[in-house]
């Protein structure tokens, strides 16, 4: 099954599917909180055990925080989104939806997207993700997944925008900066593509997944989408693969070079 995200290297170099970047070696989970401390304290480490990559250790607190303290759509968010990373993906979405009208709908939409992504229910995913951007669009992540999710189905143009926004939003963001470079490999000019990476300073490996991934993509067939109104009808297959589409100006003076010229490419 194909993962969204730069899957372990990009989007956890998702997103959107996505999943997502390079983490941090995984911290030796914190220590329960003293009780005096207040919620905020405690829910401020369970985010941080997620941010290490301690996904059972950040469910075990989550229960012992709804045992102490009571249920908030922010903890909801936050279990939904362990038991996702963890597997158990049903559980995952039946939280997500009973968030979808509250204060955590954005988090919900997106990861109802990459568990419609992982699925191989790419228009659901597009649905979801596209949601989830529209309600934050200053966050990176969704942006990131939502411009992944569609390079991995083709649609470079769509792919453009979110992933060029979220590179100009976060200009350190390793997973950002590794999207975009894998955007232009496909779509632009191998040159520049090298640039971004070499500003960045991205690790010999990931930059080495960089390039595996886009071989690969371009080696895939085009992939026929599902209708975006959700029915088991197929749209037209992606027509991205037909020539190049040039590389965002912004990127283009933010790290030297020209626009790609407009040649047959076919990833």
């Amino acid at each position: 099954m194909k993962r969204l995200a730069l899957a372990g290297v990009l989007l956890a170099l998702t997103a959107c599917a996505h999943e997502g970047y390079l983490h941090a070696p995984v911290a030796e989970a914190a220590a329960v909180p003293d009780p005096k401390e207040d919620r905020s304290v405690y829910l401020g480490l369970i985010q941080r055990m997620q941010q290490e990559g301690a996904w059972y250790a950040s469910l075990a607190h989550i229960d012992a925080y709804r045992h102490r303290y009571g249920d908030n759509p922010q903890l909801r968010a936050l279990q939904a989104e362990a038991l996702r990373r963890t597997g158990q993906t049903e559980a995952a979405a039946t939280i997500y939806r009973g968030l979808l009208k509250g204060p955590q709908a954005a988090a919900a939409w997106h990861g109802l997207g990459l568990i419609a992504a992982a699925a191989e229910r790419p228009g659901e995913a597009e649905d979801a993700l596209a949601r989830a951007v529209a309600l934050e669009p200053l966050n990176v992540d969704y942006l990131g997944d939502l411009g992944f999710h569609r390079l991995r189905e083709g649609e470079g143009m769509q792919a453009r925008a979110p992933l060029t926004q979220a590179a100009e939003l976060a200009p350190t963001d390793t997973r950002a900066i590794a999207n975009l470079a894998l955007w232009t490999l496909l779509h632009g000019d191998a040159s520049q593509a090298e640039a971004m990476m070499r500003q960045a300073a991205l690790p010999e490996a990931t930059r080495g997944e960089i390039y595996r991934l886009a071989g690969s993509l371009r080696n895939a067939r085009p992939r026929a989408t599902q209708a975006r109104s959700g029915d088991s009808g197929v749209a037209d297959a992606p027509n991205t693969r037909r020539g190049a589409i040039p590389a965002p100006p912004s990127m283009l003076q933010r790290f030297g070079g020209a626009a790609a010229p407009t040649q047959e490419n076919t990833p």
